[in-house]
């Protein structure tokens, strides 16, 4: 754990197909760069296009935004492509963001804490999770959803706005938003204690 978030360390490795993901994801998003593998051509290996993004990677990542911070209010894109402004829904209610893909074995692991925050607070608070893009169609991202049927509202943030605004360091990156817009919990990993972190953004 480390002094900004409350869960995993952001920068800890779990593979290293996850690490190169990571690292993949940092460079795309500093660059505005989102990789639809459905619209690729040529097809992209993510391999080899992972792996040469590690160095770089090291140098364009930011601190991911901290507790206490105005969240941002941002547009991003529905499955199908409709606009979603966050900022309708920011500073009304208690906001919960997680930033995942399907490859991402931590996202998997925190999806029975994260369901049963939503059914411990309904619809009290708005569970919003944010499909990075790394390597995702949104062809993969409905199967997944399909089979295993997370909590959130799902968005696909192909342009990267999200990510940029939230400066997100990898996948399974939550940010928790209290009633009046301000950030009041971050973490990464399957471990995270999602419900007990939403009672202070809940005020319970």
């Amino acid at each position: 754990m480390n002094g900004r978030t409350g869960g995993r360390a952001v920068g800890r490795t779990d593979g290293l197909g996850q690490t190169c993901r990571r690292a993949a994801l940092a460079v795309m998003l500093a660059a505005g760069v989102a990789l639809d593998t459905a619209s690729a051509s040529p097809p992209v290996r993510p391999s080899a296009a992972l792996r040469a993004a590690v160095p770089a990677a090291r140098s364009a990542q930011d601190d991911p935004i901290a507790p206490g911070a105005k969240a941002p209010a941002v547009v991003v894109n529905d499955l199908d492509g409709r606009p979603v402004d966050l900022g309708r829904v920011i500073g009304t209610k208690p906001v919960v963001l997680e930033f995942w893909a399907t490859w991402c074995s931590l996202c998997e692991e925190l999806m029975p804490r994260m369901k049963a925050a939503k059914q411990q607070y309904g619809d009290k608070v708005a569970f919003y999770g944010v499909n990075v893009t790394v390597n995702q169609s949104k062809e993969r991202v409905r199967r997944y959803l399909a089979q295993h049927q997370p909590p959130f509202v799902t968005l696909y943030d192909d342009k990267g706005a999200s990510a940029r605004a939230y400066h997100v360091p990898t996948t399974s990156f939550v940010v928790i938003i209290d009633r009046a817009g301000k950030v009041t919990y971050t973490g990464t990993g399957g471990q995270q204690d999602i419900a007990g972190a939403l009672a202070k953004a809940v005020g319970t």
